[in-house]
């Protein structure tokens, strides 16, 4: 078999890339509105109430299915845009990108281990849950949900937005856009309900964008 050429496996890169992210977008927006229908922010009373609710149950344990399949996206979504860029890419913007994504990844699991937690304690309970005990792991998922992956999700998108912008790969409104979503994310996310949604819908326009303008390729590291 033939091997692929520069330009042919940047395209290839760049549907990757793109695949991927409409993946991990869909996927992701799909467990917010799950664990924000399911364990609401709300008066003890009202969330103890839906903690005994099956249904309730039953859309935190789909949308914690869902999360580890989203954290594989991205991290596939991470690799083949860095794949893409390829050597032109500024290496300390890189190191925040790659980190940022890392510890994104890493805080997302943690928010869903402990809205598992808060799922064990209503179904163990076998009725209602220890107020204490459910208010403890509500507010730990949302702290590390809306507080920290949020937040990192946030350097992700400014560190993405910077350099696709300064290699001319990204346009200009892409671009601001980034900055409106990561100002969204680090000020807002957190007291704000569903904000967080900003994220993933972010990460669909961005991997609709590869997948429209994939033919272009990276840019060229030779060139002046």
């Amino acid at each position: 078999m033939r091997d692929m050429g520069p330009r042919q496996k940047a395209m290839e890169t760049a549907r990757a890339a793109g695949l991927a992210g409409v993946v991990f977008a869909v996927l992701l927006a799909a467990a917010i509105v799950l664990v924000r229908l399911a364990i609401p922010e709300e008066a003890e009373a009202v969330a103890t109430q839906a903690a005994t609710a099956s249904g309730q149950r039953n859309a935190v344990q789909w949308a914690l299915d869902l999360i580890p399949f989203a954290g594989i996206f991205f991290l596939w979504f991470l690799g083949a845009v860095r794949a893409h860029v390829g050597e032109v890419e500024d290496r300390f913007l890189a190191t925040v990108l790659l980190g940022s994504g890392l510890v994104f990844t890493a805080t997302m699991f943690g928010g869903a281990a402990a809205a598992a937690a808060v799922l064990e304690i209503s179904r163990s309970s076998g009725g209602t849950p220890d107020p204490a005990a459910w208010d403890l792991g509500r507010d730990l998922a949302y702290s590390l949900l809306t507080g920290y992956a949020m937040r990192m999700a946030a350097v992700f998108v400014t560190s993405l937005s910077v350099i696709g912008h300064r290699l001319g790969v990204l346009p200009r409104w892409l671009m601001i856009l980034g900055v409106l979503t990561a100002f969204t994310l680090l000020f807002i996310s957190s007291n704000v309900p569903w904000a967080e949604l900003a994220f993933p819908v972010w990460s669909l326009v961005l991997s609709l964008y590869i997948l429209g303008n994939r033919r272009t390729g990276p840019p060229d590291p030779a060139a002046p």
